[in-house]
Order: structure tokens, then sequence, then C-alpha cells
């Protein structure tokens, strides 16, 4: 194992807030003396199976404890699924079936060991503990805390002002997921920002049940290629963890140049030596598209192999690098539900791009329509398009799609 504080420098990079520092400090070191790797706790939700890198901020984080020696344990909260996180939200969750918690469950674990090292990471679901508990144990388990504390969230609060119902059950989700780290007996447990209450309350519940406390690392949500929004799939602002090489490095190449550190903090398993090297650099004046070129890189690597990497870095220095399509083309907003090919001619007739739909078909008949430098057919039409797609259409119109 490295030594206590290269491990504790690695562990904080990117790190939005940790409780604490010095305690994290200490359990290094204890883990060191012993020769006994700290248990790392993450808690997922198999409400949502799709992730995008913003999901994978986390998980990244686990990947670099993983990567340290410490032992990673993902928590399937399959028992708390059917219950719902109210985090966030102006109402309660619809529970889940234990069908639709295994299915997500399923698509869940096989996109996280994108990230994870599958070998060295354990997979647990929470019902194998908390669904042994008797009347008496939860009981027990909601005597620890008090209503006034579960009205600090400030979701609970803002229902509670407006008069929207909360369950009594609602109230058990922080206390279910703090059980966790009981059974478990974790020395870290990691989360978003938005997972500040439950993650503060296994915490609590640890020191209530005489037990050393765990630590509690939160990470920063990640914006989006626009530079605003939290990464988001609604808002076609994200970087899909299963998308094309080539989808993902030109997706890469249009994050904003003052977001660049940010991703390869939050997106990236790189040293926060080498990334103090690139913040010098961009400081000295390096051309931001340069040091995105080699983020481009970096991130498309973590998920797709030397060859398909390679084909990605080819296929950007086709299309854009060498000119193949300007630098100032005019763009097209679409806010629609579907965002196919299809569904933008309209505009493209409005705009004079094309006549009419049958001369667009015709076109794409003729190979005279490209996508971002590949030539498009129709059986294209369908093609659901992104947030900085360029279409070529016939010698020299280009548009570039803006959602």
């Amino acid at each position: 194992m490295l030594e206590a504080r290269e491990q504790l420098r690695i562990i904080m990079k990117g790190v939005h807030n940790l409780v604490s520092k010095e305690e994290l400090l200490d359990k290094l070191e204890k883990s060191i003396k012993s020769n006994k790797p700290l248990v790392v706790k993450l808690g997922l939700d198999p409400s949502a199976p799709d992730i995008h890198i913003g999901h994978t901020v986390v998980l990244r984080k686990m990947r670099q404890m993983q990567d340290l020696g410490h032992r990673i344990i993902i928590v399937i909260g399959d028992f708390t699924g059917k219950i719902g996180d109210p985090t966030g939200k102006a109402k309660g969750r619809t529970a889940l079936s234990d069908e639709e918690v295994k299915a997500n469950a399923a698509t869940y674990c096989e996109q996280i060991f994108k990230v994870l090292d599958r070998d060295k990471t354990e997979v647990r679901f929470n019902s194998e503990w908390l669904s042994k508990l008797n009347f008496e144990d939860v009981i027990r388990l909601a005597a620890t805390t008090t209503v006034a504390r579960m009205l600090e969230r400030d979701d609970f609060q803002n229902r509670y002002q407006k008069q929207v119902p909360i369950g009594i059950h609602e109230f058990f989700y922080p206390l279910m997921q703090a059980y966790d780290s009981i059974a478990l007996d974790a020395d870290i447990e990691l989360g978003g920002t938005d997972q500040t209450f439950n993650i503060l309350m296994g915490r609590t519940l640890q020191k209530a049940m005489g037990k050393e406390e765990q630590i509690a690392i939160f990470m920063p949500i990640l914006e989006g290629l626009d530079g605003v929004e939290k990464m988001s799939k609604s808002l076609g602002n994200y970087i899909g963890v299963n998308e094309p090489a080539q989808v993902m490095f030109k997706k890469v190449m249009e994050v904003p140049d003052n977001l660049i550190i940010r991703y390869y903090e939050l997106a990236t398993d790189v040293h926060p030596d080498v990334i103090d090297n690139i913040k010098k650099q961009l400081d000295l004046g390096t051309n931001p598209r340069d040091i995105k070129y080699e983020l481009a890189k970096t991130i498309t690597s973590l998920y797709h192999n030397e060859d398909e990497l390679t084909k990605a870095m080819e296929f950007y220095e086709a299309a854009f690098s060498k000119k193949a399509i300007p630098n100032d083309i005019p763009e097209i907003v679409i806010e629609l539900e579907d965002d196919t090919l299809n569904d933008i001619i309209p505009e493209l007739i409005k705009l004079d791009y094309v006549k009419s739909r049958s001369e667009f078909i015709r076109l794409l008949k003729q190979e005279g329509v490209q996508l971002d430098g590949e030539k498009l057919s129709t059986d294209d039409l369908d093609h659901v398009l992104i947030c900085g797609d360029v279409l070529k259409i016939g010698k020299k119109r280009f548009v570039k799609i803006i959602k």
C-alpha cells in the first residue's frame, strides 16, 4: 500500500466535502499498520439503470480506492428500492416491484464494471440483512433518531410546509441505508452531494450502536456539455458510458474550456500531480484544444479498447481537424422528443436548406447528406441526433444541431 498521506491526496482529488479528513488519515494509517484494507461502501438505487459519466464520478473515486488496495462493496438497494429515496422530489416515489428491481440491478451491475474491477468488487443486496429485521428491531432502529431530525432534510421540510403528504415509511429510507453501514462495518461511504443526509445518518447510527463512525465522502455533481446544467440524458448534455468511441471522443471535445480541469478531476483516474501540471500548461497559454484532445483520449480509453480509440481519433481528425467542416456554421436549435434526423426535416425546409422532404430524401439516396463527415442514407432517418452534430447537405450547406 502507498503511505497514508499519498493515499489521502489521491482520495481527496475532486472531492466536494469530506467528514472528516483527520479521521480518514487515522483510518488509513491504521489500515497500513494492520495490513487490513478499509471497507468502502457505495449504495446504488436500482431505479435508473442507464448511466453516463456524470454517474461515474463516484464510481471513479471507488476505483481509485480499489486500486489503493481497499475493499469495495456495492450495495444494491433492492429492499430500500421498494420504498424509493425521496431526495429532491416534491412527492414520494412509486415503489418498485421485485422484478423491476432485479432487472435494473442486473443492468446497473454490467455498467458499473466498466469502471470497477469486477474481480475485486463485492456486490451485495441489502435485502440480505434488512429483510431479517423483526418489528422489535425496526422500533429500536426508529428510536435512534427524531422526527425533527428527519425534517431537517430539505425535501421533507418543503413537503411538510406545502402540506404535501409524507408517508411514515419514507422516514425509514435513510435509516435503512444507514443500517447497511452497520451490517457491513463500513469504514467509508461515498455518494453525491444529494446524498448528504443519508450518508451522515450512517455515522449517526454507527455512533448510536457503539461502532466507529464511517468517513463520509461527497462528490460534486458534474456539469454537462452545456457547461451549466448537471449532466442529464433528458437535457441532451451527457456522455453515455455505452456510446460508441467516436461519439464519446467527439462529445469530450465539446466540453467547455473552463471545465477541462473539472472533467480531469471527476471523470478520469489521472494522478493529482499530472493534473497540477495540466493546470500550469493552461496558465502558460497552451491551446485548450490540445489539452482537451488528451482529455478525450483519456476518457474514451476508459470505456473502449485501443483499436476503438484509434478509429475514434482518426474519425475526429478527418471530420473536424482537417477542416472537412467549417468552424463558423449556422446552428439549428431543436426541442424535440425524439431528436431524429427525420424530425428536423421540417426545420431544414423552413430555413431553406432543402425545398421539400422529397428533395432531402433524394439527397440521402444520392449520398449527398453527411453527419459529422459520414455519409447517410434513408436507413438513417431514425438516427438520433446529439448536441453538436454537424449536417452537410449537398456540397456547401452546413448546419450544426444545438439542443
